[in-house]
């Protein structure tokens, strides 16, 4: 089996980055932070970003980077978590391998607790505002290869991520 791009998809909070960069550790690759690589390219943070020039301008620099991403060898790919529910997105990403990070929103809040820079988590409840986001985007996170529950620890989670990367996607 040849290997493939490992696309990690779920809500923010689902671990996308940190499972991601333990993952990529672990199988000797590369990580690509979109989030990262958007920050960079633009001059300043994703919060920034969304006050500045909006959803629309982050997700085309989001995109960009994608297509970079996947241009590359094989590696760990950390998109945004309303990545995949932009139109032409899960198209775009090919023959990739992509693994939903299933979390309850509650336990995505209480990882992001005290994390200011999620623009789309603005507002008094973000609990809610991330039952709001799984409501919009679950049936796309649903599109993807394969899922785990990702509500374990971060190295917990990595080594599910690992076996299925090796069993299914050629690492």
């Amino acid at each position: 089996m040849q290997r493939k791009h490992l696309v990690l998809v779920g809500l923010p909070g689902s671990g996308k980055s940190t499972v991601g960069r333990l993952v990529a550790e672990t199988l000797g690759t590369a990580l690509t932070d979109l989030d990262r690589i958007v920050a960079g390219a633009s001059g300043r943070s994703v919060a920034e970003l969304f006050a500045e020039q909006g959803e629309p301008a982050f997700r085309r620099i989001e995109r960009a980077a994608m297509d970079g991403a996947i241009a590359a060898p094989p590696h760990v790919i950390a998109p945004g978590g309303g990545w995949i529910a932009e139109p032409g997105n899960l198209e775009a990403a090919g023959h990739a391998w992509l693994l939903y990070l299933a979390v309850a929103p509650e336990t995505a809040a209480e990882r992001l607790a005290g994390d200011l820079s999620r623009p789309l988590l603005a507002g008094p409840d973000r609990g809610e505002s991330l039952r709001d986001l799984l409501r919009q985007r679950e049936r796309w996170y649903r599109r993807a290869q394969d899922e785990i529950d990702a509500a374990g620890p971060p190295e917990a989670v990595a080594r599910l991520v690992i076996a299925r990367a090796r069993a299914k996607a050629g690492w």
